[in-house]
């Protein structure tokens, strides 16, 4: 049953178990690759993350309108080493400015975050990729292995963390989501050495992958840094790719860690870095050869989380999921 269409002043309110239900990873993927074309063809704009802090707590804030699509809104979401972390996206009309929702966004985050790499691979990777290996086994690890195994024949994946317990769950319940062979290994070099695909979920603030791991022909996914004094991957990584493609490049030079000592070095340079919203309308051509080695570094731009919130509010509409409350 579907709700009433919302009058003027009437506002959305979703919770986690509401967004868990309306947001399959096919959605997401679809959703987050329809807002990286728009900011290609310059129909859709962003305000890149913004932090303030108390001696305890940081807030983070970031933004985004697609005015082709109708929508507009912010992430906002605090975090702190007591409190874990609360996320809020608030969802406006695009054209009449009317706030349409509230609604919790850690799942969504996580299932956006996910589908961004997805995207990546589904345009960066070899067509013929099977093998996946994941540094982490968090929320985030989980999203990026069930969204690469849609867009790529994954037969098997290797999952390393620095506790054996948590890999080793991770295995088994990502075995079962994905219907695929997840296997913990006890060694860091045994997650890419060989690997078609390579992601890196971490909170490491020192690199975890090491370019001499690297095989030619693999495609990585860098999700887990987003501060510039954090850094998953090592300057000889950077080095092998003949491709490095962000999210957003303004973002990405506020946040990008992971790139930090190899501009320093010289050895990367910001004229070379695409951004993958370009590379989705063929503006910038990657894998020129079987054997590239190509990069993309997420850092989670809001026009993702924006997009998204649009496609869940439409479908808790049409399923009458949530609340509609007087604003």
């Amino acid at each position: 049953m579907s709700l009433p269409t919302p009058t003027p002043g009437q506002v959305l309110l979703l919770n986690e178990e509401d967004v868990r239900r309306l947001l399959p990873m096919d959605l997401a993927l679809e959703a987050v690759e329809q807002g990286l074309r728009k900011m290609a063809l310059d129909e859709a704009h962003l305000i890149p993350r913004q932090r303030v802090q108390t001696d305890h707590s940081v807030l983070h804030v970031m933004g985004s309108a697609a005015k082709s699509l109708g929508v507009m809104g912010t992430k906002v979401y605090a975090t702190s080493r007591k409190g874990g972390a609360t996320f809020i996206v608030t969802l406006f009309d695009g054209k009449t400015g009317s706030l349409l929702s509230l609604m919790k966004a850690d799942h969504l985050g996580q299932i956006r975050t996910g589908a961004a790499s997805g995207v990546a691979t589904r345009y960066m990777a070899r067509a013929d990729a099977c093998e996946l290996g994941v540094f982490g086994s968090g929320k985030q690890a989980r999203t990026q292995v069930e969204a690469i195994c849609k867009v790529r024949p994954i037969r098997r994946v290797a999952v390393y963390s620095r506790t054996e317990e948590r890999r080793k769950a991770f295995a088994s319940e990502m075995s079962q989501l994905c219907g695929v062979e997840v296997v913990a290994v006890s060694r860091p070099e045994h997650a890419a050495e060989g690997k078609d695909i390579i992601v890196t979920a971490t909170t490491s603030r020192e690199p975890v992958l090491l370019g001499h791991w690297l095989q030619p022909g693999c495609h990585i996914n860098a999700i887990g840094s987003n501060f510039l004094g954090k850094a998953e991957l090592d300057v000889s990584t950077i080095c092998k790719c003949a491709d490095v493609v962000v999210d957003s490049k303004d973002q990405a030079r506020l946040e990008a860690g992971d790139f930090t000592q190899a501009i320093e070095e010289g050895v990367l340079h910001w004229a070379n870095i695409r951004e993958l919203g370009q590379v989705i309308v063929g503006r910038y051509p990657v894998r020129k050869q079987p054997q590239d080695i190509t990069l993309f570094k997420s850092l989670g731009i809001a026009i993702e989380d924006v997009v998204v919130a649009g496609r869940i509010y439409q479908r808790a509409l049409a399923e009458g999921v949530g609340q509609l409350v007087e604003w």
